[in-house]
């Protein structure tokens, strides 16, 4: 082979590889987003059983598919503010990137308040509305729905309607300043599916979760799900994302609980066969750092079985905790490691919202593959104000 050609051998096999990494990475983005509405959907009808009345109405092994029924599969609020969660934090960038000033956790503040107004209307509205309520999102008629959204996830946005900045890490936030319940981790996803690395994810779900609540472990414990979220999609192996997740909050001011978690579910993950009696050893998932570590034991702990997608979220939902978010952050995290094309296709094409959940998927790798705000693949969806 001549020089010439052995250089262009070269170049087509790294296209091919450089297409290859886009295609794996698309996958995985969209696994988030999808896996985490299935796991919301398998939890949500035993969300506030205990364990042993899952087994009595589902049999020993709990809830092993999705309800059936004539429509859609129902998701709750966990999927509806991670959509308008994504949709914040493109509308922030898409702003930032056109001079429009502003930052990220002040337009993740009006995406929340387009949520709230979707929790107490039956449905969109017929006319064009004024910012901040002028997102494509509220055009969904299935986002009209209430399905038992946290006290502090509606208290936050509701009684603080403008946008307040949040308080360095450590120190209490401004809303809710008590408060740590999950729905800061189950919402946070899309922060590490932007390509930001692992510290900026960090940062951004840190100062969002803040939005509503202010307890320092319920913001960190988001702040290292996103950042996780960002290992796994990058391709970093399950066990190895977690424990450099671990070691980057481990010296943060008001970590130790969140540190603590996960190092629970670290542990139990290597010394306890799966099970739902495991899963409870670790918590019960109703504050932020036990669903996050829930969550993190199911995906560690199934890594070795034959269908590790399936069995995660299986076990993320069968206990008597909170096991729709539970759920909801274990499918983000399966989905961000092994990708859409490991999801069961017929759980994916079961869920309400597939065709949103597709949209925000690609357009988050639009905008920050391209770092275009003004791209056509993003068809007007996200003004830059």
């Amino acid at each position: 082979m001549t020089e010439q050609g052995a250089g262009s051998a070269n170049q087509d096999s790294a296209d091919q590889d450089s297409a290859d990494q886009d295609s794996s990475y698309r996958d995985r983005v969209r696994g988030a987003l999808l896996g985490g509405a299935i796991g919301d959907a398998l939890g949500w009808p035993v969300e506030f059983l205990q364990l042993h009345q899952i087994q009595d109405r589902f049999g020993p092994e709990g809830v092993t598919s999705l309800p059936q029924g004539p429509g859609p599969v129902e998701v709750t609020d966990d999927t509806q503010m991670t959509l308008f969660t994504a949709e914040g934090l493109i509308r922030g960038f898409v702003r930032g990137w056109s001079g429009g000033g502003g930052s990220v956790p002040e337009a993740v503040h009006g995406a929340y308040r387009r949520w709230l107004r979707t929790q107490y209307q039956p449905a969109p509205d017929t006319e064009p509305q004024q910012r901040p309520y002028d997102g494509w999102l509220l055009s969904r008629p299935f986002l009209y729905a209430r399905r038992a959204p946290g006290n502090a996830c509606l208290s936050g946005v509701s009684e603080h309607p403008a946008f307040e900045a949040p308080a360095a890490i450590g120190r209490p936030g401004p809303v809710n300043p008590g408060s740590k319940g999950c729905g800061t981790v189950m919402r946070s996803a899309p922060f590490g599916l932007a390509r930001l690395g692992a510290e900026q994810s960090f940062g951004l779900a840190v100062q969002c979760a803040q939005l509503t609540h202010g307890h320092p472990t319920g913001y960190l414990a988001a702040g290292a799900f996103a950042a996780l979220v960002e290992r796994l999609a990058e391709g970093v192996e399950p066990w190895a994302a977690v424990g450099e997740t671990v070691e980057q909050i481990r010296e943060l001011p008001a970590s130790k609980e969140t540190v603590q978690a996960l190092a629970r579910a670290v542990r139990i993950a290597q010394e306890s066969e799966p099970s739902a009696d495991a899963v409870e050893r670790v918590g019960l998932g109703w504050v932020a750092e036990e669903c996050l570590a829930i969550a993190v034991y199911a995906l560690l702990a199934a890594t070795l079985d034959p269908d590790p997608v399936r069995t995660a979220l299986l076990l993320s939902v069968n206990h008597s905790g909170d096991s729709d978010s539970a759920g909801a952050v274990c499918g983000n995290l399966v989905g961000a490691a092994y990708g859409a094309s490991a999801l069961p296709a017929e759980w994916v094409g079961a869920i309400e919202g597939r065709a949103e959940l597709l949209t925000v998927a690609d357009d988050l790798l639009v905008l920050f593959g391209s770092r275009d705000p003004g791209h056509p693949a993003l068809g007007g969806r996200y003004p830059a104000w």
